[in-house]
């Protein structure tokens, strides 16, 4: 179900592993696609119409979407032994720049690729002060997460409201055969990702680069081009989240847009048992956790558990799996 990508060949003595360990690397690995399977059957049990096309695509396919798909970027960083903790106000800037273009008079279209431009432009920042400078993942993103939200406060004054725009609202209200348009950026990101990781040069020096960096530097791979990439993918997808939520709303307010997705986004990569130390990923996974996640909420939510509650139980899943994680390791 949650096919893993990792860096180096495998021998068959390191595939034998001891018998009070392989649960654990089961669990690891296949966790949270079991508890969705759990969840599903218990939703379709005791949930009314919980399995009908709208309750399954527009409300819970649709809320996980916007989080799977910046969770996937951040993948691709966590993968190179990285981090991207301004997810969040990469998502409020391009969301002010499209709806400041588009409000200027900018076809829908330009608008779009102007916001993707300047987030991009954040992930490549963040991936400069990685690569070139040798800044510290955290610290680096950290810069952004503080700063980046005041740029986009800086943009408009903050808020801005009450915009119509046929072409820009697409992206969050619109459907293809049916499916909502946000559900379907996820689906097209993840088998865009997949196939780079799984076939492409890129994918296999990402997971070398991670998994060893020294080593693949000597083996001649760039590793710093394969980083910087990751970290301006992980910035583009924000941004393209970004988009998608001011088409929902049909607002954009730099105080609320992506606040506290980079948790989200961590959360749904660590529950997918893609180790947070590099060299593996886990692209059907990420989006599994993501939607494993938001059903869990939204399953305790129906049956009358308080929200705080609802993400105290969330945090208990993370806190799992890490520690599957760790006595997989």
């Amino acid at each position: 179900m949650t096919e893993t990508a990792t860096a180096g060949p495998t021998s068959p003595a390191a595939t034998r592993r001891p018998t009070g360990r392989s649960w654990t690397g089961f669990a690891r690995q296949y966790g949270a696609a079991a508890l969705l399977v759990l969840l599903l059957a218990y939703n379709a049990v005791f949930t009314r119409n919980f399995l009908s096309w709208q309750t399954l695509m527009d409300v819970q396919l649709r809320q996980a979407a916007p989080v799977a798909i910046v969770a996937l970027g951040m993948a691709l960083v966590i993968a190179v032994a990285g981090i991207d903790l301004s997810v969040g106000s990469v998502m409020a800037i391009a969301g002010q720049v499209g709806a400041l273009t588009v409000l200027g008079g900018l076809p829908p279209a330009l608008a779009v690729l102007l916001a993707l431009a300047v987030a991009a432009a954040c992930g490549v920042f963040n991936g400069t002060l990685v690569v070139r400078y040798g800044v510290q993942p955290i610290i680096a993103t950290l810069i952004l997460f503080i700063a980046g939200r005041g740029i986009a406060q800086l943009l408009s004054g903050g808020k801005l409201t009450g915009f119509r725009n046929p072409g820009l609202q697409f992206l969050g209200l619109g459907r293809i055969a049916g499916v909502p348009m946000p559900v379907m950026l996820m689906i097209v990101v993840a088998a865009v990702l997949w196939f780079v990781v799984r076939y492409t040069g890129y994918g296999r020096t990402l997971l070398a680069t991670g998994g060893n960096t020294a080593a693949a530097r000597l083996a001649g791979v760039r590793t710093g081009r394969v980083t910087m990439v990751a970290y301006i993918a992980s910035a583009a997808l924000a941004g393209l989240v970004g988009l998608v939520v001011i088409g929902i709303t049909a607002a954009s307010d730099a105080n609320n847009v992506g606040l506290g997705v980079e948790l989200d986004a961590i959360a749904a990569v660590a529950v997918s048992g893609t180790p947070l130390t590099g060299g593996r990923i886990s692209v059907v996974g990420t989006v599994v956790g993501a939607v494993m996640l938001r059903l869990l909420q939204n399953t305790l939510i129906a049956q009358g558990v308080p929200r705080e509650i609802a993400q105290i139980v969330t945090g208990v899943v993370i806190v799992v799996a890490l520690f599957l994680q760790r006595r997989a390791r």
